[in-house]
């Protein structure tokens, strides 16, 4: 039987939801029949794994340290086989304006932006460079942390008098603060699997907000959002929507599974926003209701991919 660790928890503000993205992948692969354990990350993981390695480890801690690259280096040191991305793609995929330049000169749509340092910010004056800010892209804005998830310190802001205060919640997450044009349209997360023979884009999961916003809350509270999967929009779109996501996939170099997200515009051009390499596996999570659309089982799926990365073996 193989004996899958499934490592959730962590510091980050993200921290909840990867508990129970953790236990309902946890006991997805347990229907599987894998033998499966669940641990948080802290001091004593080091000497855990070394003393008793698993034959898989299943990353699902999300935000900072789980998705940014540092903890799949420790399992390459370690030599553990282990499911999802490597560190290098992994932090390339989680700094969202380094994502971005890569999706822009592989040619994908990229919403106008620029990345601003909480130095840069405070150095160069934070009226004046607002200001600058706002001639060039306009209003309404998007602002987020450069690095995160699950819309933690994200604010549409659609006034100059709002700016500020926006840019202060979203440096509470990041050093760094990313600020794009906003792109009105309909909003979808597109997931990709790779179960050896490359990668393929499930359907795309449209996402709906009661409140008209996909913030924190709205994501992880049942009856929030309404979700269409697959999407609601014309095939031709939805099919240009699926190659966006392949592109960031294998542009990033990502490997296993991702989701990116993506906004199409009235004209049904697809805008690349972001890519995660830990997609959330919640009862509200987007991954697992992308599966069913496409007549997977969750858990099969997933077991397929535990049994890839096995059979991959270690890849430092």
């Amino acid at each position: 039987m193989t004996s899958v660790l499934v490592l959730s928890g962590g510091l980050s503000p993200e921290r909840d939801v990867s508990l129970r993205s953790g236990r309902r992948l946890s006991q997805a692969l347990k229907d599987q029949g894998f033998e499966v354990s669940v641990r948080d990350v802290d001091a004593s993981l080091v000497d855990a794994l070394a003393a008793e390695p698993p034959d898989v480890v299943v990353p699902m801690v999300h935000g900072a340290a789980g998705e940014d690259g540092a903890l799949r280096d420790v399992l390459e040191v370690l030599g553990l086989p282990y499911v999802g991305s490597r560190p290098g793609p992994s932090r390339l995929a989680f700094d969202k304006p380094a994502a971005r330049e890569v999706l822009h000169r592989a040619g994908a749509a990229v919403p106008p932006g620029v990345a601003l340092p909480h130095a840069v910010f405070r150095d160069l004056g934070a009226g004046a460079l607002l200001n600058a800010v706002v001639e060039h892209l306009g209003l309404p804005v998007i602002v987020k942390p450069a690095r995160g998830g699950s819309a933690l310190g994200v604010s549409v802001v659609t006034t100059r008098e709002d700016l500020p205060s926006a840019m202060v919640a979203a440096f509470a997450y990041d050093e760094t603060v990313l600020i794009e044009a906003f792109i009105a349209g309909t909003e979808l997360a597109i997931s990709v699997v790779d179960l050896g023979a490359g990668p393929v884009a499930l359907p795309a999961v449209e996402i709906a907000p009661v409140s008209g916003r996909y913030d924190y809350a709205a994501r992880y509270t049942a009856g929030d959002v309404e979700f269409f999967a697959p999407s609601r929009l014309p095939s031709e779109v939805a099919d240009r929507a699926a190659e966006l996501a392949l592109a960031a996939h294998t542009s990033l170099g990502l490997d296993d599974w991702s989701r990116t997200d993506i906004i199409v515009d009235v004209h049904g051009v697809p805008w690349f926003l972001e890519a995660a390499v830990a997609p959330g596996m919640t009862e509200t999570s987007l991954l697992p209701q992308a599966a069913a659309a496409a007549g997977h089982e969750v858990g099969k799926l997933m077991g397929d991919i535990v049994t890839r990365a096995q059979r991959r073996g270690s890849r430092l």
